[in-house]
């Protein structure tokens, strides 16, 4: 269900829908992914203008599509998190993973699929 203030049908309730998707596939939880998407589409609709009420960064900000966590709030690496990457490996059947760390999870991910 989309947030308040976006109507079924309309290409706001889509985007929300296909972020929520999205956000699933990377192996976050449906709550997450449900926060995700509608602060992804709040934004939007913010900076577009379809909103009552918006913020500066909001406005002033790049997109939300163009930064995908970029400013995640850490000065450590980027990317995705270990419980992405553990779900990752798990679908992979990679073995011992639940004691790796986020580094040891993605070096064994990505020799794996590559």
């Amino acid at each position: 269900m989309p947030p308040r203030g976006v109507k079924k049908g309309t290409k706001r309730a889509r985007q929300y829908e296909h972020v929520k998707r999205s956000e699933r596939q990377q192996g976050r939880s449906t709550r997450r992914a449900k926060e995700i998407a509608a602060r992804t589409v709040q934004k939007e609709r913010a900076r577009s203008g379809e909103s009552r009420t918006r913020s500066r960064t909001s406005t002033h900000d790049i997109s939300s599509g163009r930064r995908g966590g970029r400013r995640s709030g850490t000065s450590g690496p980027k990317g995705r998190t270990r419980d992405q990457l553990y779900n990752e490996a798990k679908k992979l059947n990679v073995s011992g993973r639940s004691r790796m760390n986020k580094s040891q999870l993605q070096r064994a991910v990505n020799r794996k699929k590559g």
